[in-house]
């Protein structure tokens, strides 16, 4: 009997910049991208000057427009939705794209400043959702800012800032360019409004800023999801950038040509963004406008689950033996972490889901494939000092030892390290007395007090104590600082 496959939402995002296509699969909260194809149509290039969307772009966009209608079909995707934003919306000519759209078959949203700034911010909110500062999300013909805080979008402000009409503005000099952005700042009634407060960067270009910065700082974790900025960051890129070669831009992975070529214009609107709003540092998000869209169609009791726990219970129920066994492992280890704090817990309980994701690789590199995992997996609500601290801990459950792989110990401190790793021999441990079955946890537990590592069990289940066992409970307990006992019930 064929397995009923899960529903597939897909959304067509027609930007000022480029068109794209994400098709998603996978848990309401935090659906995994199954495809991801952009056309870099550049809809919005030359708008300011002539009020049109130029011919070529037109001719771009129809020919993505059609390919995307056919994937979607192709790929039988249950719910689609295509949206339009800033330049479909100001272009005389823009009634032309939407009728090719239409005659795909496309039913097109024109989105509101309004509606991109919440989009934007929820989009944010789906992957931080602690998230309290300014939302910026630099598109091609507009830049809009959000206020979030306590898991909400409060005050949102749309300003006609896209990179494709930066170039025009700062063809007047530099400090014309700072006055005409600071006008529109304190016009809007936003000057000052992040005082103290991170400022979070969403779009394509400003993500190639942070790429770039990640290569030429030789920053060890090629992740952007919460990489920062800080204001004396961007200072020193906006001065290196200018005298950067094409040769070194090619360099850097993943920046593509038509983002390179935005990078100066970006820092330098983000500059005069900070100056003006009094933002302490910048927070990267990967996540924006599209996510948002999905996250605010979900239900409150949806909204409110913890993407990383989701995303790693889903990964575990895909790669691991045992689906269930990730949640009993972290009830059954809890008692000897009582005093950690919830982040930490947090951690641990996705190591704990993470736990039996490397049964399927060789045995020798059963550890590697953990890190691997940890650090480069599509994970959100999580930073680098967590990916670090995940991965220690799942280095170590899947055989690596006590040893720290690279680059863990440039990520998070030694004091981080080695709790995670006393999760990774604790969870060995009780893997290995489970064999990975619900019953023997359920009906086991471990103790801590001041000299033992106490491993409860019935009369009964006796049997379950090998010599393996007894190594683990020994390794573990020699990293706790203690004597391991074995506790039997009567």
């Amino acid at each position: 009997m064929a397995v009923p496959r899960a529903p597939r939402t897909a959304i067509i995002d027609i930007g000022s910049n480029s068109v794209r296509l994400v098709v998603y699969q996978g848990p309401a909260r935090l659906p995994a991208i199954l495809f991801n194809e952009k056309v870099m149509a550049g809809l919005g290039r030359g708008l300011a000057a002539t009020g049109a969307i130029d011919p070529t772009a037109l001719t771009k966009a129809r020919v993505a427009l059609a390919r995307f209608a056919s994937l979607a079909h192709e790929m039988g995707v249950t719910a689609l939705r295509t949206v339009a934003t800033a330049a479909v919306r100001d272009a005389a000519n823009g009634q032309e794209l939407i009728d090719c759209a239409e005659s795909l078959g496309l039913e097109v949203e024109i989105l509101s400043g309004e509606q991109e700034a919440t989009a934007a911010g929820e989009g944010v909110l789906s992957a931080i959702p602690d998230a309290d500062g300014i939302v910026g999300d630099l598109g091609g013909g507009s830049l809009e800012l959000v206020r979030v805080r306590d898991g909400g979008v409060e005050e949102r402000v749309s300003f006609p800032l896209g990179v494709l009409r930066i170039p025009a503005l700062r063809e007047k000099g530099s400090k014309s360019f700072e006055r005409h952005i600071g006008r529109l700042i304190e016009e809007a009634g936003w000057e000052g409004r992040g005082r103290g407060l991170p400022f979070y960067l969403v779009g394509g270009s400003w993500r190639a800023l942070a790429r770039l910065d990640m290569t030429l700082s030789g920053y060890p974790l090629p992740i952007i999801h919460q990489y920062e900025l800080t204001p004396v960051d961007i200072l020193r890129l906006s001065r290196t950038i200018p005298h950067l070669s094409k040769q070194r831009l090619r360099e850097v992975k993943g920046l593509s040509s038509s983002r390179a070529a935005t990078l100066g214009d970006a820092t330098a609107l983000l500059g005069v963004l900070l100056r003006h709003l009094g933002s302490s540092t910048t927070v990267v998000s990967a996540y924006g406008l599209r996510e948002g869209l999905l996250y605010g169609g979900l239900d409150a009791k949806t909204r409110a689950l913890d993407p990383l726990i989701v995303a790693a219970r889903e990964e575990g129920r895909l790669l691991g033996r045992f689906p269930e066994h990730g949640d009993l492992l972290e009830s059954w280890i809890a008692p000897l972490f009582a005093g950690e704090s919830v982040a930490d817990a947090r951690l641990r309980h996705a190591a704990c889901l993470l736990a039996d994701v490397g049964w399927h690789a060789n045995p020798e590199f059963r550890a590697e494939r953990g890190v691997e995992i940890a650090l480069h997996g599509n994970w959100v609500g999580i930073d680098a000092e967590g990916r670090a601290m995940l991965a220690q801990a799942l280095h170590t459950s899947l055989g690596g030892g006590l040893d720290i792989p690279a680059p863990l110990a440039e990520l998070a401190s030694p004091a981080q390290l080695k709790l995670a790793t006393n999760w990774g021999l604790s969870i060995r441990l009780g893997q290995r007395l489970s064999g990975g079955l619900a019953g023997p946890l359920e009906r086991t537990g471990v103790t801590l007090d001041g000299t033992t590592l106490g491993l409860e069990m019935n009369d009964a289940d006796r049997g379950f104590y090998g010599e393996a066992v007894e190594r683990r409970h020994s390794a573990l307990a020699s990293a706790l600082g203690r004597v391991p006992q074995r506790l039997i019930r009567t």
